[in-house]
């Protein structure tokens, strides 16, 4: 993305919000830098990147400014967020201002109210058109997804009783874990790549029928559930390359076929999410209690909307008392927080460098190609 350096009018926010299990920034040092060089100069509020690995002198190298939240939120042209704020740090915008962020309307649905009765227009990633050659840049969704496809595979391996890999030493030979990828997407696919480099022996799993021939390319099988008295899902994939949401009656035989397949693996990463709604329970139950002892299951999509995983929990490790472990990790690269912080904070700058007109100011338009992103005060454009 090329720009003509404007003067700098525009400015950018970035708060804080590394609370709980949250540790990345919306705007790094690198970012910083390079927008001041398209004329946006980034605010920052102290400490936002410490947990991510910076301080705030690498933020003032950088050319940014260290200012308190509250100035932040009432003098920025544009706030740049991780994820949805508190309905008070959105009324703490100034009125006509901007956000950018992972807002997750689709499923949030008073996210968009907030924003227009704070006058703000904002961004939301999780709407951007994915089909769009330019939009790959700005696309945080996949980046943070495939931090949380290695991540999960981490997880498990430091969960899990035994080695991933095959040893072979004086004392015998240890065979390698078997694991299966429940949902083969930026995620799942990530997982897959780093299973096989860390020599366990993969499976993986999707509905979209196009998903095979990319397991396979990873060197991984494909489980055929129709051996296992499964659906028939030729017809699997949705719009924007996710998987469509499954029938009842394919949602049945798809988790019955899955509970049966599982016992045969010693790790399950379930990846699986349809976006703004309830992800589909792969593994129910009846699937955990035919486990074997020691075996660990990893829930990417875990979430308050729910998981892939019957019973499992955001946030949460369950030991079952088979001896089966339920690890809830829907927030995954936020445990990466440094590589996953650079990749959003690059997407977080293009999606916002974008709006920037020729005459920098941030503008936004009807017409716009990427017009479907903003949600909040859009009609009247405040």
């Amino acid at each position: 993305m090329e720009k003509k350096t404007k003067p700098k009018t525009i400015t950018v926010g970035a708060l804080n919000e590394a609370v709980g299990v949250e540790y990345r920034v919306a705007i790094t040092p690198e970012s910083a830098s390079r927008l001041l060089k398209f004329g946006v100069q980034a605010y920052v509020e102290p400490s936002a990147g410490l947990k991510a690995g910076w301080t705030d002198a690498d933020y003032e190298k950088a050319g940014a400014v260290l200012a308190p939240r509250e100035d932040i939120l009432k003098k920025s042209s544009a706030i740049a967020y991780i994820a949805a704020p508190t309905s008070e740090t959105i009324y703490s915008q100034s009125k006509g201002s901007y956000a950018v962020g992972m807002f997750n309307s689709l499923a949030n649905k008073t996210i968009s109210d907030q924003f227009a009765s704070a006058g703000v227009i904002a961004f939301d990633i999780y709407l951007l058109p994915r089909k769009l050659s330019k939009t790959q840049s700005m696309d945080a969704m996949t980046s943070q997804a495939a931090v949380a496809g290695y991540k999960a595979v981490i997880l498990a391996a430091n969960e899990f009783c035994s080695f991933l890999p095959m040893m072979t030493t004086a004392a015998g030979t240890i065979k390698p874990a078997s694991v299966l990828i429940l949902g083969a997407g930026i995620a799942g696919l990530q997982a897959i790549g780093t299973a096989r480099r860390l020599g366990a022996v993969v499976t993986a799993y999707d509905v979209r029928p196009a998903a095979k021939e990319e397991v396979l390319s990873l060197g991984a099988k494909f489980l055929d559930l129709a051996a296992y008295g499964g659906p028939d899902l030729s017809e699997g994939q949705g719009a924007g390359g996710y998987a469509r949401e499954l029938t009842p009656e394919e949602k049945t035989a798809q988790q019955a076929a899955v509970d049966k397949a599982a016992a045969n693996f010693d790790i399950i990463i379930a990846t699986a999410q349809v976006p703004g709604r309830r992800p589909p329970v792969l593994l129910t139950k009846q699937g955990l209690d035919g486990l074997k002892r020691g075996s660990v299951v990893v829930d990417v999509a875990a979430s308050a909307l729910g998981g892939n995983i019957e019973g499992s929990l955001a946030d949460t490790t369950i030991p079952l008392p088979s001896g089966v472990k339920i690890v809830g990790a829907g927030n995954l690269a936020a445990d990466i927080p440094r590589a996953a912080s650079n990749l959003l904070s690059r997407n977080i700058s293009d999606v916002l460098l974008h709006f920037v007109s020729e005459s920098g100011q941030i503008e936004f338009k009807a017409d716009d190609e990427l017009a479907g992103l903003a949600i909040g005060a859009v009609s009247n454009n405040e």
